[in-house]
């Protein structure tokens, strides 16, 4: 897959203490700059801002291979092994998982690790890896 810029993307979060904790030490980010009204993050080579603001409300979720997905979300595609990683290590600290770590459409085009959480302010993220990452955007 060709390399891509980085995305830039900004998210309310209703405690920046909150935050912090989670992007910063249990997600392994990195922080940037900051002020009392938001932080950047590292993650994972993209720029992720945190914004003082209210946290966005559950906007619906849609049936995907026999999960409930939240409609809204964001995420990453991450390395096969990085995937597996960092599933254990969020696993290991107890996070409640929207949906737990497992393979969705196993065998089938685009078969990929999957698994959704939120952070502490509501917002959906997906984690994603394809073993093969010449599945990301096959079609039948």
């Amino acid at each position: 897959m060709a390399a891509i810029p980085p995305f830039h993307l900004a998210l309310p979060v209703r405690d920046l203490s909150e935050a912090r904790a989670f992007y910063g030490h249990l997600m392994n980010c990195t922080e940037g700059r900051s002020s009392n009204h938001w932080i950047d993050f590292n993650f994972y080579g993209h720029q992720l801002v945190v914004h003082l603001g209210d946290p966005l409300t559950e906007t619906g979720s849609s049936q995907v291979d026999g999960k409930q997905v939240p409609a809204f979300h964001f995420g990453l595609i991450l390395p096969w092994q990085e995937w597996h990683e960092l599933a254990d290590r969020l696993q290991a600290q107890k996070l409640h998982f929207e949906i737990a770590p497992h393979i969705r459409f196993e065998g089938e085009i685009g078969e990929q690790a999957t698994m959704f959480f939120r952070d502490p302010s509501g917002n959906a993220i997906e984690i994603k890896s394809f073993r093969d990452d010449s599945q990301i955007f096959a079609k039948d």
